[in-house]
């Protein structure tokens, strides 16, 4: 089989892996955000830069491929990583004491994980709409990081509900109904766009701090045993390889 090496580990894969699909299938956890392996990958969040033969590449989207030398544990990826997550807090209004997914939520969890203290940047206190017109499911706008998860979700349930509009600062999530509210569209509580956001911008209602401190999903494992736990089999069912 094929490999390239990772930090200095033999990483095999097979064709048409990406770096992100072989890291994963081997057990090694590069921090991601917008990367889901249901989902085509997107590219936008960058929090999986890795060396690449000396250059800085997204791990979701560089194809694999023999004599590859990738380095994802230097610090100076670590720093970028860094970097790139407080940029991605102070872009929205991350008020994580009161946010309902506040130990669930992986931006937060990816803070924790490369040893985010602070913001480093000035807050943005950006002005975004939050959308409380649907029955079942609410949208706070202030928490969205464009990952586009809920998109590609909903385009693979044949909806297409969420749209991300604009660009850079001006970059924004929209819903597709005439009025422009999620209440009018057929997005469902049932559908896995409801469900697929990595931080608290889509919540299902009623729902809300149902798991207490202590009992929440990142309040004893780190991201990365939780992503390698819940990914990886799926990373592995697509390339018809046996799960552990």
């Amino acid at each position: 089989m094929p490999h390239f090496t990772l930090d200095g580990r033999t990483i095999p894969f097979e064709p048409g892996q990406t770096l992100m699909e072989a890291a994963m299938a081997a057990g090694v956890y590069i921090p991601h955000l917008c990367y889901h392996p249901d989902f085509e990958p997107h590219g936008s969040c960058k929090l999986c830069s890795v060396e690449v033969n000396g250059r800085i590449c997204s791990a979701c989207t560089f194809p694999a491929a023999e004599n590859q030398e990738v380095i994802s544990a230097s610090e100076e990826v670590r720093h970028l990583r860094l970097r790139l997550t407080q940029m991605l807090f102070v872009e929205g209004n991350h008020l994580c004491p009161s946010c309902e997914a506040s130990g669930s939520c992986e931006l937060q969890a990816t803070g924790y994980y490369l040893g985010m203290t602070d913001g480093h940047f000035s807050h943005f206190f950006p002005r975004r709409e939050i959308d409380a017109s649907h029955p079942e499911v609410l949208l706070d706008r202030d928490r969205c990081i464009f990952c586009a998860l809920c998109v590609r979700a909903s385009r693979d349930e044949g909806k297409n509900v969420f749209a991300l509009s604009g660009r850079g600062i001006h970059t924004r999530l929209v819903v597709n109904s005439p009025s422009g509210k999620l209440g009018d569209t057929d997005l469902e509580a049932t559908d896995r766009a409801a469900h697929i956001c990595p931080v608290g911008a889509i919540l299902v209602r009623g729902t809300a701090f149902r798991a207490p401190i202590g009992e929440r999903k990142y309040d004893h494992r780190t991201i990365a045993q939780v992503a390698l736990e819940e990914e990886r089999p799926l990373v592995g069912r697509q390339h018809g390889q046996a799960e552990d």
